[in-house]
């Protein structure tokens, strides 16, 4: 009856390490021996401070938890004393907390795990652990783009003042161009001018040469009509006294 009991608390332990092993981003397992009371307090707050779990359990018990996820390739580390810690959420943060206890203390150290499914060495755990925290990664990100945002934003105004200096050297050849175009302007309307008086001018000489010929002509008209009346009764007067003289003739 006990042994029963036993079992079915056992299966109990079984079935609740593996619902937490199917929700965990990362099942590390360490050697835990050599460590203290004062040492384990710590490391158990640290990890609980990034959100993992940190518990003993029988490597048996572990052995059929990871079996009932489907997870495989762990059992030869499942020898000697083993901690078992899992974490839903960032693995990486609580894997550097690990790395960087196994450092400050030698006889504690990783034997290997399970990231996002995946089987992972010791060796491969503690590269990762050694790469920059979130946070940091957040910050030298944040930093790169602040400095490209930087090097955009200088880039921008060097444009804008190249523009500005062109804008106000179009202004100045405008300027520049403008009296030449209304001097340019001005010639051509005097020229104009010029030109009209000069019509002007030429047609009113004309006009008055006309005149001056008209003038000279008429007297003349005047003078030929004049003489053609005069010689008109003298011929008639000859013409008259040829005939008295025929007629006197004929009487003798």
């Amino acid at each position: 009856m006990a042994s029963e009991t036993i079992i079915n608390q056992k299966k109990q332990e079984v079935s609740k390490l593996a619902e937490e092993m199917k929700d965990a981003k990362l099942i590390l397992l360490t050697d835990y021996r050599g460590i203290n009371v004062t040492d384990d307090t710590t490391l158990r707050k640290d990890i609980r401070n990034v959100g993992a779990k940190y518990s003993i359990i029988k490597n048996n018990i572990t052995k059929r938890a990871l079996a009932e996820c489907g997870l495989e390739g762990l059992d030869d580390k499942l020898e000697g004393p083993t901690a078992v810690i899992i974490s839903a959420g960032d693995y990486l943060e609580a894997s550097k907390v690990i790395y960087k206890f196994s450092k400050d203390n030698e006889y504690y150290t990783i034997k290997g795990g399970i990231i996002d499914g995946k089987v992972m060495t010791a060796e491969e755990i503690i590269t990762l652990a050694k790469l920059p925290s979130r946070e940091t990664l957040l910050s030298m990100l944040a930093g790169a783009l602040l400095g490209n945002i930087s090097k955009i934003a200088v880039a921008l105004e060097e444009v804008r003042k190249q523009k500005e200096v062109s804008s106000e050297k179009v202004e100045e050849v405008a300027k520049t161009e403008a009296p030449v175009e209304e001097n340019q302007e001005e010639k051509a309307e005097v020229s104009s001018e010029e030109k009209t008086t000069e019509a002007k001018t030429e047609e009113k000489a004309t006009d008055e040469a006309k005149q001056e010929v008209e003038q000279e002509t008429k007297p003349e008209a005047k003078q030929e009509a004049t003489e053609t009346v005069a010689e008109e009764p003298a011929v008639a007067t000859a013409e008259e006294t040829k005939a008295d003289e025929e007629k006197t003739e004929s009487a003798e």
